[in-house]
């Protein structure tokens, strides 16, 4: 895989941890899927479907991401801990550079 086609995330834990993940953008990957490859304490437990909240991240960095899904915001919604940075990690694809340097919080889990 070329060099480039790999980019970094950071993902602070729920104990404030800072995690530097690497990200292929080839993949088809989110962040739902991202953190659990790294087993960080991320349910997903819709599968990625926007249905649960149990990826629920808050970003931290000022990257471009391209607007929650109205599927997304209900869920939001409905989920505990909301911020105006809140997004579903389940809907945030890495397909490309442009998320390099990507920051995120693991949202504190509502169970």
């Amino acid at each position: 895989m070329p060099e480039n086609a790999i980019i970094t995330v950071h993902v602070r834990d729920r104990e404030n941890t800072e995690h530097i993940l690497e990200a292929p953008i080839d993949m088809g990957l989110n962040v739902m899927e991202l953190c659990k490859s790294y087993d960080l304490p991320v349910k997903g437990t819709c599968g990625g479907m926007a249905l649960c909240a149990s990826c629920h991240v808050y970003v931290r960095s000022a990257h471009e991401l391209p607007a929650p899904s109205d599927d997304e915001m209900n869920m939001l919604d409905q989920a505990f801990f909301v911020q105006p940075n809140s997004r579903l990690g389940c809907q945030i694809k890495i397909n490309t550079r442009d998320l390099d340097g990507l920051e995120l919080t693991l949202a504190p889990d509502a169970e």
